[in-house]
């Protein structure tokens, strides 16, 4: 149990991690485009500077403190920070465009992926009080910020949504992949504490759940078309333990996985048989694109399951 729950904190951490660095990358993209583009397009010296210098200080300062902090230390500390740096811009765009306030919307999805409800709650009263600041403050304090044109804002308001749009879609994958891993460690840990009670003849709910879950990623990913693929690398695609998958294969009955995975193969075997011309196609094409490494193997296995050889087989469908 306690080398499931181990791994499990493992593979979260480091989905964690590689979603800091990849919206790293993505964000300084976002920030270099945006200083180019008040460099050379909508000329604003001052944002320009402010850009160049955020996107600065974001990239060194990741580079140099990224292994040294625990994850939640590194978001916290950045979406506090994004948040004052997104003031300057969201005033300096009051007047011209709301549009400022989107960046703050994948704070609060961040927090969802990140930390409890707790501080989902508090990231909204945060930005919620960034709002109503930067409300206050335009109001009773002239600033004298560069007007914009209409086709300016609505430029830079189109990447700015472009942009958003790539960052919660980025998240979203990092959360649904956190997920999968948090369901399949659940069910892990269910499974071996099933095991310790309940005979193997008996209904095991969790071996179910399993199996389902076993035949909905072999038929989704044809991962047995693959001529090396085991047990291992399910294992790897599903994040499962592999004795737990081969328990579920054998309370459905199967012998053992090479069974489960050849009765695949040879299933689509016999359907690409019937989807195709032999006259025109190698049997030798069919058998590789279903998975076998060669002829002898096939035939052998082909024998074995359907009771009769391919030649026959290919026969009587030709009749």
């Amino acid at each position: 149990m306690m080398i499931a729950k181990h791994t499990k904190t493992e593979k979260i951490e480091h989905y964690k991690r590689e979603l800091i660095h990849y919206y790293m990358i993505l964000m300084s993209s976002v920030l270099l485009v945006y200083a180019l583009i008040f460099t050379f397009i909508v000329p604003d010296k001052t944002m320009s500077w402010y850009l160049y210098g955020g996107l600065f200080f974001m990239v060194y300062s990741y580079i140099i403190i990224r292994k040294s902090y625990s994850v939640d230390a590194l978001v916290h500390t950045y979406m506090i920070s994004a948040s004052f740096y997104n003031f300057y811009i969201m005033l300096a765009f009051w007047d011209n465009s709301v549009a400022s306030f989107v960046w703050l919307i994948p704070i609060l999805l961040a927090a969802y992926v990140f930390f409890t409800r707790k501080y989902v709650l508090m990231y909204f009263v945060f930005i919620l009080l960034n709002i109503v600041l930067g409300y206050l403050i335009s109001k009773n304090f002239d600033f004298n910020f560069p007007k914009h044109s209409p086709e300016d804002v609505r430029m830079t308001d189109t990447f700015l949504m472009i942009s958003n749009v790539a960052v919660i879609a980025l998240l979203l994958y990092f959360k649904d992949k956190i997920k999968r891993v948090e369901i399949y460690s659940e069910i892990e840990e269910k499974i071996q504490a099933d095991h310790k009670t309940t005979p193997l003849a008996e209904k095991d709910p969790f071996s179910e759940d399993l199996f389902a879950k076993i035949e909905s990623t072999m038929k989704e990913k044809h991962l047995y078309k693959d001529v090396n693929f085991n047990i291992s690398k399910l294992s790897a695609e599903m994040g499962i333990n592999s004795s737990y998958i081969s328990r579920s294969i054998r309370y459905k009955g199967y012998p053992h996985f090479n069974n489960y995975l050849n009765l695949y193969r040879i299933n689509c075997v016999k359907k690409l048989l019937d989807e195709n011309d032999l006259e025109k196609v190698t049997l030798m094409y069919i058998y590789t694109e279903a998975g076998f490494s060669n002829q002898s193997t096939f035939n052998r296995v082909f024998k074995q399951i359907e009771g009769t050889t391919p030649s026959e087989y290919i026969s009587k469908i030709r009749q």
